[in-house]
C-alpha cells in the first residue's frame, strides 16, 4: 500500500498534477518595465519617450542598499502582460546569493501607463520598508505602503492615501520622515511635511511657489540638500535657473549655502536661494543629482540646454557640476550629450567622483537615452575622464540610469532600455562598481525562485 501511495506521488509530480508551493502572492513571473511616450512631438521626436522603468529624476531614491538584510532593494514601473499598463513594483538584490528575487506588486494602477506615477522607496530604523507611490496632478492621489516584517517585500501594506507627486521620503534616523514632494496648486509647486512613525503626517507646507519647480533632495547625518530649478509662469518647457537650500533640523528651519535663513514659501526668482540665473543666459536646466563632497559641501550635477524640444536646436546640451568650495559655486563641464532627458548620476567617493549615465549617441540618435558611460574625476569634478563605455550597438537606447543608496560595489547602478521612437519591450539592467559587466535583469524568471 505503501509502494503504490508512493507511486501515485511520484506520477503526480512527474506529471505536475500535484502543485509545488504557491507562488508569493503578487509576484510576477520577470523585471518588466514600462514603455511611455509623452505625446509631445515635434521634428525629432517626443519630448521623452521610451523604457521609463527607472524615471523620473525627481523620485529619489528608487534603490538603497542594506548592510542589515544584504540585499538592495528598488522599485520601478513595470509593465502589466507586456503593455501599457503600468504596475508599481519591488524586487531585491541578494548579495549573498548574488540573485535577483522575484519581483512583487505593490501597487496596480488601474490602467495608468504613465511612469510619472512610479515609486520612492525609503527603509526605517526597524527595517520596514517603506514606497512612495506617486500620484499626479490633483485628480490622482499619491499612496504609502509599509511593510508588515522587516525586509519583507510580500508584506506591504498601504497605511497612507493623499496628495503628492515626485516623492522624496528622507528617513532621518531617530526623528522619522522628512518627505519632500510636489503639488500642482499654482504649478508644480514644493512642499514638504514629517511624521515621527509613517501614519501619521503634520499639515504640508509650501517650501517654493514662483510658477513652479523640480527638485533633489539628499541626506546625510541629518544633514539635507535639496536643489532645484523654476518654472516662469508655470512654463514647464521654460525651466531654469539653479537654487539651492539646506536643513539641519528635519525641515523645521531652511537656510541657504551660506546658512541665511529664509521664510517659505519663496516666490522671487532673485531670492537668496539662488545659485545661478540661467534663465538670464537663455539656458534650460534638468536637474539629475544632489550630492556631498567629502567635507560636506553640496554638489549638483545638471544638463542645461538651449531649447525644450529634442534635436539639434537644443545643443549644447551641457552636463554640468555645479560645486560649492565654501566661498563659492564652482561650475565645471563634464560632456555633451543629445537629449536634454539623458539622465545620470553622481556617485562619490572620497577624492573620486563618478557619473555613470548614457552620455554617448544611442542608435535612435535624437530620443531619450543613449549608450552608458562611466565618467571619473580625480580633482573635484574640475576635469574628467571618460573610463569606460558600458554599452555599445544596442538595440534600443538605455535611459535613466540610477544610483542606489549606499550602493553596494556588486549592484552600484541600476537602469532601463527601450525604443524612443515606437512602442518596445523595456528591459532592467543593473552594473557593478567598476563596470566590469552590464547584466540584463530575467524578463521572464520562474514564479516559485
Amino acid at each position: 500500500m505503501r509502494l503504490l501511495t508512493l507511486l501515485v506521488c511520484l506520477f503526480l509530480i512527474v506529471t505536475g498534477a500535484l502543485a509545488a508551493d504557491p507562488p508569493p502572492p503578487n509576484s510576477q513571473p520577470g523585471y518588466q518595465a514600462i514603455w511611455f511616450e509623452l505625446g509631445q512631438k515635434s521634428e525629432f521626436g517626443d519630448k521623452y519617450s521610451g523604457g521609463l522603468g527607472t524615471y523620473t529624476a525627481k523620485h529619489r531614491p528608487i534603490a538603497i542598499h542594506s548592510a542589515e538584510a544584504q540585499k538592495t532593494f528598488f522599485v520601478y514601473g513595470g509593465a502589466k502582460d507586456q503593455k501599457r499598463y503600468l504596475l508599481n513594483m519591488i524586487g531585491y538584490y541578494d548579495h549573498v546569493t548574488n540573485a535577483l528575487g522575484v519581483p512583487v506588486v505593490v501597487h496596480d494602477k488601474q490602467g495608468v501607463n504613465d511612469p510619472h506615477d512610479n515609486s520612492s522607496l525609503s527603509i526605517d530604523d526597524d527595517g520596514r520598508l517603506w514606497v512612495f507611490v506617486s500620484g499626479r496632478g490633483r485628480s490622482r492621489p499619491g499612496f504609502i505602503y509599509r511593510s508588515e516584517k522587516p525586509y519583507d517585500i510580500h508584506s506591504l501594506k498601504q497605511v497612507f492615501e493623499g496628495e503628492f507627486a515626485y516623492p522624496q521620503p528622507l528617513w532621518l534616523s531617530g526623528s522619522g520622515f522628512l518627505h519632500c514632494f510636489t503639488k500642482y496648486t499654482k504649478g508644480r509647486e514644493l512642499y514638504w511635511n514629517t511624521s515621527a512613525d509613517g501614519m501619521t503626517w503634520a499639515e504640508d507646507q509650501k517650501l517654493a511657489g514662483m510658477g513652479g519647480h523640480y527638485q533633489n533632495v539628499e541626506q546625510q547625518d541629518g544633514t539635507v540638500f535639496m536643489s532645484f530649478n523654476y518654472h516662469p509662469k508655470g512654463n514647464v518647457d521654460k525651466r531654469t535657473n539653479l537654487y539651492f537650500l539646506k536643513t539641519l533640523d528635519g525641515g523645521a528651519t531652511w537656510k541657504t549655502v551660506d546658512g541665511q535663513a529664509i521664510t517659505p514659501p519663496l516666490a522671487d526668482p532673485q531670492c537668496a536661494a539662488l545659485v545661478r540665473d540661467y534663465e538670464s543666459e537663455g539656458r534650460l536646466v534638468y536637474l539629475k543629482d544632489v550630492q556631498f563632497d567629502a567635507v560636506g559641501n553640496p554638489i549638483i550635477l545638471v544638463v542645461t540646454s538651449a531649447h525644450h524640444q529634442p534635436g539639434p536646436g537644443g545643443e549644447p546640451r551641457i552636463w554640468e557640476i555645479v560645486h560649492w568650495e565654501g566661498a563659492q559655486w564652482n561650475f565645471h563641464e563634464v560632456t555633451r550629450s543629445t537629449h536634454n532627458y539623458d539622465m545620470g548620476q553622481l556617485w562619490v567617493e572620497g577624492d573620486t567622483w563618478r557619473i555613470l549615465g548614457p552620455t554617448e549617441t544611442g542608435p535612435q540618435r535624437w530620443g531619450t537615452g543613449g549608450e552608458v558611460a562611466l565618467w571619473e574625476s580625480m580633482d573635484s569634478g574640475k576635469s574628467w575622464v571618460k573610463k569606460k563605455q558600458l554599452t555599445e550597438n544596442s538595440e534600443y537606447n538605455h535611459s535613466y540610469v540610477r544610483r542606489p543608496l549606499n550602493a553596494h560595489p556588486d549592484f552600484y547602478a541600476l537602469w532601463a532600455d527601450g525604443n524612443p521612437d515606437t512602442f518596445s519591450p523595456s528591459k532592467l539592467y543593473y552594473t557593478d562598481r567598476d563596470a566590469t559587466s552590464v547584466h540584463e535583469m530575467p524578463y521572464w524568471m520562474p514564479l516559485d525562485k
